[in-house]
């Protein structure tokens, strides 16, 4: 099939890529002319395992392409899907469809022929039906079909998670585009992944549903984790106790700073001002939102809290930036809370993340210093925070890393390190709903 995937960032390279893969034709349509020529040639604007062989084989195949211009690609595309950015809208939190609407109009003028248009991009309920009018404003004439196909890609494991998704969600009452729909995902018959046809207004909700009900699970477990800390239990034993349990299950029960990313804080925001004018507010979803806010917030003062020394002129080393390992994502990363309330402080910041540096550049004040290696990080700083939970950060040669600190004190974020690994070589140790543990006195 002829595919046509309007938007390169990271739902639509992924997407397309993996489309290519799979044996269709597809265009990777952007405005941005130099992403464009990057990705012509070869460089990928996004840090995703497995992403940029994948581009490279389906590119020198034939089967993967990529334009600036729409026109050629639409007029041949049996599919057309819309992967533009939906931010959220600044002033009242509502997802921001100008692109979605923009290339709307531009696919509506340009299509030949009965065309299936997909959004892939995350949006509210009722865009579909938005997008009807649009078109039918724009072309009169034109036979085009509007489906939702909500993504449920995990960064660092997209490329696994589209070709052997949970489950594929394809909203739609036309029975000509269930038809195309079908045939596109046909590739996956062969894991058996499960398909869900649906009405248009339910698929785009299951999305936000999703992320949702994941938010608040997360959510859930630091609240626990602080709970855990008054009463002397230990969080992870807590996790694992409930996660054992088939309804809960043990997905994301893993306490830490709060979530962050592309996905969770503007779409839990956009859901609740869905439902707040729909007259059916989620009260759970809001406080979901205000409890994690307040979370990342909290974190820098437990680092504060941490350390033996006046915070003014104290040097600390932050492992980690990005929102989650295998990622060089920095949206509403709970770093970049912490980076700042310590600097508020008076702290000296050294950081280092394997990939994330160069993003963290763009969104951390100036004044953060960027190190080399985890070890150059720590030297002569006053005391260590894990932020995020990269494997490079896993197994740290502990000696080494008490000699190189000023302060033998590591604030472990993600509970990645048993405490009496650290405890008993000397290290302050304070995790997440298991305790601030200190060495005994000799």
């Amino acid at each position: 099939m002829r595919v046509a995937m309007i938007g390169t960032g990271y739902v639509g390279l992924v997407s397309g890529t993996c489309f290519s893969d799979f044996g269709h034709e597809v265009t990777c349509i952007d405005k941005d002319a130099s992403k464009i020529e990057r990705l012509k040639q070869g460089e990928i604007p996004i840090f995703e395992p497995g992403l940029e062989d994948l581009v490279r084989r389906n590119v020198a195949a034939g089967r993967l392409q990529f334009d600036t211009d729409l026109t050629q690609a639409v007029r041949s595309a049996d599919v057309v899907f819309i992967a533009v950015g939906t931010p959220s809208r600044r002033g009242d939190g509502h997802a921001d469809l100008s692109y979605v609407h923009a290339a709307a109009r531009e696919i509506a003028r340009t299509a030949e022929g009965f065309t299936v248009v997909v959004t892939k991009s995350t949006v509210p309920v009722g865009t579909g039906s938005d997008l009807e009018h649009i078109i039918a404003e724009a072309a009169p004439e034109a036979d085009i079909a509007v489906v939702s196909n909500p993504e449920f890609l995990r960064e660092g494991a997209a490329i696994e998670d589209f070709k052997r998704p949970d489950r594929v969600v394809i909203g739609t009452d036309d029975p000509r585009a269930r038809e195309v729909m079908a045939a596109l995902y046909r590739p996956l018959s062969l894991n058996a992944a499960p398909i869900l046809f649906t009405e248009r207004n339910t698929a785009e909700l299951i999305k936000y549903a999703a992320n949702a009900f994941l938010a608040m699970k997360i959510t859930f477990i630091n609240e626990m984790a602080d709970l855990c800390e008054k009463v002397g239990g230990n969080v992870q034993e807590v996790a694992r106790g409930i996660g054992l349990d088939g309804r809960i299950g043990s997905k994301f029960l893993h306490a830490g700073p709060g979530y962050g990313g592309s996905c969770f804080p503007k779409d839990t925001l956009a859901l609740m001002r869905t439902a707040q004018e729909a007259g059916a507010p989620t009260r759970l979803i809001e406080t979901v939102t205000t409890v994690n806010e307040s979370r990342k917030a909290a974190m820098g003062r437990r680092v504060l809290e941490a350390l033996d020394v006046p915070p003014r002129g104290a040097t600390v080393a932050v492992l980690g930036l990005t929102f989650k390992p295998n990622t060089d994502d920095m949206r509403d990363s709970p770093a970049i809370n912490i980076v700042q309330s310590l600097l508020d402080r008076g702290v000296k910041v050294r950081a280092f993340d394997p990939v994330g540096m160069a993003e963290a550049r763009k969104v951390l004040p100036d004044s953060v210093e960027y190190a080399s290696g985890p070890y150059e990080c720590a030297e002569g700083a006053d005391g260590l925070v894990i932020v995020t939970e990269w494997d490079a950060f896993r197994a740290l040669d502990l000696d080494r890393l008490k000699q190189v600190l000023r302060s033998p004190i590591v604030v472990d974020l993600r509970n990645i390190y048993p405490p009496g690994d650290l405890i008993s070589r000397g290290f302050k140790y304070v995790g997440i709903g298991r305790g601030h543990l200190t060495p005994a006195a000799p």
